[in-house]
């Protein structure tokens, strides 16, 4: 996804205008989030990952 972002804001990132890295960002934040709408659902074999110590519940 990232390769997929648009030049500019792959090179807008490591500038020292901190308004263009702002910008930069955002661009890639919002490639970022629209490629992952054409993700589907979790693949139901995946294990599950308990993170409040609760396992089997």
């Amino acid at each position: 996804m990232l390769l997929t972002a648009p030049t500019w804001a792959r090179l807008g990132l490591s500038v020292r205008d901190e308004r263009l890295r702002e910008r930069a960002a955002d661009a890639m934040a919002a490639r970022i989030v629209q490629g992952l709408e054409g993700i589907a659902e979790p693949d139901p074999r995946q294990l599950v990952l308990h993170l409040d110590g609760q396992v089997g519940r």
